[in-house]
């Protein structure tokens, strides 16, 4: 096979390797409320918490809403302390980087809901009080405001890789606002 035709199917592959591991394209968004995929941003993200926590919500997916908010504060927290678990190099380097700028070039994630972040502490099952719920979600909060102002070196993306603070700005409010599909108030 010559260079180019290898490089070529290569990249289609990687691309289908991708879009199958984090299902581009394949669930529909129904975000509650009046979240824009388009604002993505810490901002926004903290402002449509703000409003969450005034609410009574239930969950619709597999985790419950102190799991939800709890896995997405973790997933903040490991981009500054560094994820437990990584992808291998190859995949960061193709799929991973594929799946990231797809994600980015729609604004929205799609990913497996009840999925823990590799080598994270399994988080429990609560009974959701009002109170756990807004504990968790001020963790989340609290998580995305430490982000915000941290100024040091974040740490590689388990699947992404190397991401700079604005992509890693994007990548965890999609990511946020990908959970906030299973919260219904």
């Amino acid at each position: 096979m010559q260079r180019r035709q290898f490089l070529k199917h290569s990249l289609v592959t990687t691309g289908a390797i991708a879009g199958g591991i984090v299902g581009v394209g394949s669930t529909t968004f129904l975000l509650i409320d009046d979240i824009n995929p388009n604002e993505l941003t810490i901002t926004a993200a903290l402002t449509k918490l703000a409003r969450l926590s005034t609410k009574e919500l239930a969950s619709s997916g597999k985790w419950d809403l102190v799991q939800i908010f709890t896995h997405c504060a973790q997933s903040i927290d490991y981009s500054i302390s560094g994820y437990p678990e990584h992808k291998s190099a190859w995949f960061k380097n193709t799929a991973g980087k594929v799946a990231f700028s797809l994600f980015s070039a729609k604004g929205q994630m799609t990913h497996s809901l009840d999925e823990p972040i590799p080598g994270a502490p399994i988080i429990p099952f609560e009974n959701n009080s009002a109170d756990k719920v807004n504990q968790a979600i001020e963790q989340l909060t609290q998580s995305l405001l430490s982000f915000d102002h941290f100024d040091g070196t974040l740490a590689p993306h388990f699947a992404y890789g190397e991401l700079s603070k604005r992509d890693y700005e994007i990548a965890h409010v999609m990511h946020v606002y990908n959970h906030l599909n299973e919260v219904v108030s």
